[in-house]
């Protein structure tokens, strides 16, 4: 899987709230965001869950 950097601009109480849930979970503040991300793309069925980590872009049919 490739990554690729972005400049996120987000509120200081939001970035502060991340940052205890990642300690929390003994997780790096950006693999954090990028969990709650890729798990709020699961659930609206965005993306299609592959492995518990990896994910994969689903196109939706039309027909659905």
């Amino acid at each position: 899987m490739t990554k690729k950097a972005f400049p996120l601009r987000i509120s200081t109480d939001v970035l502060a709230a991340i940052q205890r849930w990642a300690d929390d979970d003994l997780r790096s503040l950006n693999a954090q965001i990028e969990y709650v991300l890729r798990d709020a793309l699961v659930k609206q069925g965005r993306v299609k869950l592959v492995q518990k980590v990896l994910t994969e872009v689903v196109d939706k049919d039309p027909k659905d």
